[in-house]
C-alpha cells in the first residue's frame, strides 16, 4: 500500500464513518479501485483507521465520557450487545458476505429504507430529544437495528440511527446515540483485530502509512461529526437515501 493510498482510505474512513452511508463498503469499494490486496495487514489498517474516526467522538464529547454519565453508557452497552453476539457468533458467515455485489445492493437497499422512513417520519411527534433522555427499551432496539450493519454496505450508522428514528428519537439525538454506539462497537473490533493479526503487524506492516492514515482519520472525522450535526439542523436523511441508491447502481453497472 502507498502512503498515498493511506491518505485516501483515511479520508474515505473520516467522511463516511458516522455518515448513514457505509464507511466499511466505500473502503471496500476504494480497495479494489485502488488495486489494493485484502491481506491481513491492510484489513487490520482499515480497522485501525476507523478506530481513528471513532476517537474523534470523543473530543467532540468530551463530557460525555466521565463517571456523571453512567446511566447513557449502560444504555450504549445494551444497544452494543446483540451486534457483539451475533457478529462473534458468525463471524464466518459475516466475512463470507464481503464483496461489491452485495456492497452495491445493500446500498440501494439501505438508501430505500431511509427514503420510506423519512416519508412517514414526522420529528414533531418524537419524544426523546437527548440522548440523555433514551429509555432502556430504546437502547435495545436500537441495539437490535444495529445488527443489520453486518452486511457490508449497510452502514452501522445508517443502521442505528434508523433504529433510534423509528423508537421516538429526533434526528440529533438519533445521530449522536450512533457516534457513542460506535465507540464501543469499533473498540472491541480493532481489539479482536489486533490481537488476530498482531504478528503480522509487527513484522509486514508500514508504521509510516498506519500513522498517516490514523492522523487523517482521525480529523477528518472529527470535521465530519460537526457538518453532520450542522446538516441535520436543516436538512433530513432524504439526500443520503438518494445518494446510496446512485451510488449502489453505479456500482452494479460498473460491476
Amino acid at each position: 500500500m502507498e502512503l498515498l493510498d493511506t491518505v485516501i482510505l483515511g479520508v474515505i474512513e473520516g467522511i463516511t464513518e458516522f455518515l448513514p452511508i457505509s464507511s466499511t463498503g466505500h473502503l471496500i469499494v476504494a480497495s479494489e479501485f485502488l488495486n489494493i490486496e485484502q491481506t491481513s495487514v491492510n484489513k487490520a489498517f482499515e480497522v485501525i483507521i476507523q478506530f481513528a474516526a471513532i476517537l474523534a467522538v470523543i473530543l467532540n464529547y468530551p463530557s460525555k465520557f466521565t463517571f456523571s454519565h453512567i446511566s447513557l453508557w449502560t444504555k450504549v452497552f445494551i444497544a452494543f450487545l446483540p451486534i457483539a453476539a451475533i457478529g462473534f457468533l458468525f463471524s464466518s458467515q459475516v466475512k463470507a458476505m464481503f464483496s461489491i455485489e452485495i456492497v452495491a445492493w445493500m446500498f440501494i437497499i439501505g438508501g430505500i429504507v431511509f427514503l420510506i422512513v423519512e416519508k412517514f417520519y414526522d420529528e414533531k411527534q418524537t419524544h426523546t430529544l437527548d440522548v440523555e433522555d433514551i429509555t432502556y427499551k430504546q437502547a435495545g432496539w436500537i441495539g437490535f437495528a444495529q445488527i443489520f450493519a453486518l452486511i457490508p454496505g449497510t452502514s452501522r450508522a445508517g443502521s442505528s440511527i434508523i433504529g433510534a428514528m423509528l423508537v421516538g428519537l429526533n434526528r440529533k439525538a438519533s445521530a449522536e446515540f450512533s457516534f457513542l454506539l460506535a465507540f464501543p462497537v469499533m473498540c472491541a473490533t480493532t481489539a479482536y483485530d489486533l490481537l488476530k493479526h498482531h504478528e503480522e503487524l509487527l513484522s509486514d506492516a508500514n508504521f509510516l502509512n498506519l500513522a498517516v492514515g490514523f492522523v487523517v482519520s482521525f480529523i477528518v472525522a472529527y470535521g465530519a461529526i460537526k457538518l453532520f450535526l450542522k446538516f441535520l439542523e436543516n436538512f433530513t436523511f432524504i439526500a443520503f437515501g438518494i445518494y446510496r441508491i446512485i451510488f449502489g447502481l453505479l456500482l452494479l453497472a460498473f460491476i
